[in-house]
């Protein structure tokens, strides 16, 4: 019994750090691969790019041209044959459980990365690093077995890809199905869904007025990853393209949102 007990806290911990880690990897997908390299709403300076794709490359594996490009050709083909992703053509279900091989099949095409990332070509540090995703998330995992030991810096490193898997597909599965269209496009908002995946649950107001790096519109609505990113523009570590959104045409609001 004693065991045991000393074993709880350890199990809470690696709970507690994966979906920590999980956090640290959702911010960093919408504040830069979303925001700053698929719509460029923000630029960064060297420095911080290159925390970010780190970050990224640890956590994840993603190769940012990659996810810019699966994610540009999403916008181009919203809901009707074309998109990768589409809860409308493929079913709820299968954009859930299975949206990561979804993004890997359309990545890895051939075709899609270079339509759609030619403004994103590899450089050096893709080369040395970036494009080595296991190697990438090896590190992840080690420095988190060294950190709790390896029981737990596995279990942390099952939480955080659970999570972090579960979290990305609902917001391509939950924000084309359920939610409030305040604007005319098939994408929806849920606030719930904006807190645990930083801001991006706001979906229908990011396909309104996709270059905007601001998701919330209205009161009452919440964007975590804009504060990140206000404080990095307030520390002069980045720049904001557009202080108003600019909303794509045909995306006159259903009912009038607060500024």
């Amino acid at each position: 019994m004693s065991c045991y007990r000393a074993q709880v806290p350890q199990v809470v911990l690696a709970v507690i750090v994966g979906l920590a880690v999980c956090q640290i990897a959702l911010f960093c997908t919408t504040v830069f691969l979303h925001r700053a390299v698929s719509h460029k709403a923000l630029t960064v300076t060297p420095g911080v790019r290159f925390v970010f794709r780190f970050l990224i490359w640890i956590t994840t594996g993603i190769r940012p041209r990659q996810w810019a490009a699966v994610h540009r050709r999403h916008h181009a083909f919203t809901d009707v044959e074309g998109d990768p992703h589409s809860p409308l053509l493929l079913g709820f279900w299968r954009v859930q459980l299975t949206n990561a091989n979804l993004y890997r099949k359309v990545a890895r095409d051939g075709a899609t990365v270079q339509r759609y990332a030619r403004d994103l070509p590899a450089d050096r540090w893709d080369t040395v690093l970036f494009d080595h995703a296991l190697v990438g998330l090896g590190i992840g995992v080690a420095i988190l077995c060294v950190s709790l030991g390896w029981q737990y810096g596995l279990l942390a490193a099952a939480i955080h890809t659970l999570t972090y898997l579960a979290l990305n597909a609902a917001i391509n599965a939950f924000g084309h199905v359920v939610g409030r269209q305040p604007y005319a496009n098939t994408a929806r908002n849920n606030q719930w869904l904006a807190w645990l995946t930083a801001g991006e649950g706001l979906h229908n107001n990011h396909h309104a007025a996709p270059t905007s790096a601001r998701l919330s519109l209205a009161h009452g609505q919440l964007d975590p990853g804009w504060w990140l990113i206000r404080i990095l523009a307030w520390r002069r570590l980045a720049t904001i393209r557009l202080e108003q959104p600019r909303f794509l045409q045909g995306n006159a609001p259903v009912s009038t949102p607060a500024p």
